[in-house]
């Protein structure tokens, strides 16, 4: 890869101890001062613990002296007898010192990445592929390495970097590293840019019947699909406030699901999809959703609250699923300001979620009649200032016999129309309507009236 340079034992090429900061010398206990002194005694940063050390050119330890007894910095440039030449740079930081996963580090080490420099140009893509790691972990390797040379470079040069602060190079890089959770419905899909996006919070609307919860056990499902196959791995939570979650159901989708990755393995051939296969069982797709039942607003409340809790020690959970947000606010509520702050409180509650567990929150949302021009249309309920929460709106709804999903709302994709239809498997495409029957085949059916040309 560009940059990488392979550091040898010999010439000037230093092996890693040596690359450590090494600071002016100091005089030893009880010796004299180093400086301007030949043979005086002295501290090395760059010796093993700190054993004393000659300044005089034949016994010099310091890997950055010369034999003309001038101290050599990494730069190359001759100091007064003892300096050890100017502070390290951030960006020439051994990467081995920087808090990444002990699992990165090695990799990177392994890959021959040395110094923070080397990775100033790398993409997270790029990364992901030179030392297998996912893209995620590739992001959030190469943001630590960027914000700690930041926050150690000199004030007069780069201001230091607190809190939450990014690029918009890095929005950018995180935007196209995310990863989607897909339908099993290829034109719902589309129309979304890939699928449900993580990070971001989408709301489904529409009648009942019409395959919101369908969608939404469909995608607990799809959320633990391998990575090898295109999937996130992750886990999911299921809130329902309606009672409407059907282990039966989810166990048809899920079965239906491992056959078709099955049939997916068998026609690539390829070893790293088979063996993810072993693992990815009915038994492990229930065992990794999450369900919770809330009877009321009050609980309700309560579990998205404490979802952060849970969330950190299952940190493998990708998707977060509320079936039914208007269920609990619509009763027992006189008080419409009161409902309206609570509701968005959730909201940003369920965003902070998104954003700092980095998944995916499918909220489902039920239709209300309005009156406007005297005439009556349907529209999502929980009022106007509610849908200014989600991020994504997804309406389904019918034409006639067809049901259909209208992509109403999105900060990327432009308005949309696709249908669909609910299997036994699940959610899924529109399959292509037989061809009807010409006029030859109607008249060689024994059961039909011959047509009587006139």
């Amino acid at each position: 890869m560009k940059g990488r340079r392979s550091r040898g034992k010999g010439g000037t090429q230093f092996g890693k101890a040596s690359w450590r900061r090494c600071h002016p010398l100091r005089p030893a206990p009880g010796g004299p001062a180093p400086l301007g002194i030949s043979g005086g005694g002295g501290l090395c940063a760059c010796a093993p613990k700190a054993a004393e050390v000659s300044l005089s050119a034949s016994s010099l330890d310091c890997p950055f002296s010369e034999s003309n007894g001038r101290s050599v910095g990494r730069c190359g440039r001759g100091g007064p007898r003892g300096w050890a030449g100017p502070p390290r740079l951030p960006m020439q930081r051994d990467v081995g010192s920087f808090p990444v996963a002990p699992a990165v580090r090695a990799k990177l080490v392994a890959a021959g990445f040395q110094t923070a420099e080397e990775l100033l140009h790398v993409s997270p893509s790029d990364l992901n592929k030179e030392i297998g790691i996912s893209k995620e972990d590739a992001l959030e390797t190469l943001q630590i390495i960027r914000r700690e040379c930041v926050s150690h470079m000199p004030k007069s040069s780069c201001a230091s970097e607190s809190g939450n602060k990014y690029t918009a190079l890095e929005l950018l890089e995180q935007e196209h590293t995310q990863g989607f959770i897909i339908t099993f419905c290829s034109a719902l899909d589309n129309i979304l840019g890939g699928g449900i996006p993580l990070t971001k919070t989408t709301e489904i609307c529409g009648g009942p019947g019409v395959g919101k919860t369908q969608l939404c056990i469909q995608l607990a499902v799809d959320v633990q699909i391998p990575e090898c196959f295109g999937g996130v791995a992750g886990e999911a939570v299921f809130i329902d406030t309606e009672g409407s979650f059907l282990v039966d159901r989810v166990e048809a989708i899920a079965t239906a699901c491992i056959q078709h990755l099955q049939l997916v393995a068998e026609s690539h051939l390829e070893e790293e999809q088979q063996k993810a296969l072993e693992n990815f069982s009915l038994e492990s797709i229930l065992a990794h959703i999450y369900y919770f039942r809330c009877h009321d607003y009050t609980e309700l409340l309560a579990q998205i609250y404490l979802l952060s809790d849970f969330l950190s020690e299952h940190s493998k959970v990708r998707l977060v699923v509320v079936d039914g947000i208007a269920f609990p606010f619509r009763h027992d509520f006189d008080d419409l300001s009161l409902r309206t702050r609570l509701l968005n409180g959730l909201a940003q509650q369920l965003i902070s979620l998104a954003n700092d567990h980095k998944l995916a929150v499918i909220l489902t949302n039920q239709m209300t009649t309005k009156i406007d021009q005297n005439q009556s249309i349907l529209v999502p309920a929980l009022g106007d200032s509610w849908g200014h929460a989600a991020t994504i709106r997804i309406i389904l709804h019918w034409d006639r016999k067809q049901r259909l999903a209208t992509l109403c709302k999105s900060p990327s994709q432009k308005e949309s129309t696709v249908s669909y239809q609910i299997t036994c498997q699940g959610f899924r495409d529109v399959t292509a309507s037989p061809p009807r029957s010409t006029p030859k085949e109607a008249s060689e059916n024994p059961r039909k009236r011959p047509r009587v040309e006139s």
